[in-house]
């Protein structure tokens, strides 16, 4: 099913896009990236074409309830993670309990 989209995304659009993201684009990845985005589109345009109504929009996702009017989340439960010192072993840069980062933004 092809639905097709009024607009579309341009090479330079892309560019500008990767600009503000601070993303470094090497040219042979532009296509790519031109095509994937322009498929976002289009999936949000048959998104659009979709009939809501009777749906009742939602503010966040918290307020799924059941028919009984029950919340449909997971339950807020503690559970095990990964071991600090073990994650750490593994960090390019690390102080022993935090990650070090290079800084990307300037301004």
């Amino acid at each position: 099913m092809g639905i097709a989209m009024t607009a579309r995304v341009t090479v330079e659009e892309v560019e500008r896009v990767a600009e503000l993201a601070h993303l470094e684009l090497k040219p042979e990845e532009t296509p790519a990236m031109l095509r994937d985005l322009n498929a976002i589109l289009d999936y949000v345009a048959q998104l659009n074409e979709l009939d809501t109504k009777g749906v009742t929009p939602l503010a966040q996702v918290s307020e799924l309830r059941d028919g009984a009017g029950v919340c449909v989340l997971r339950a807020d439960v503690v559970q095990p993670s990964l071991d600090r010192a073990a994650v750490m072993q593994q960090a390019p840069e690390t102080d022993g309990v935090f990650f070090k980062v290079p800084k990307v933004i300037e301004r």
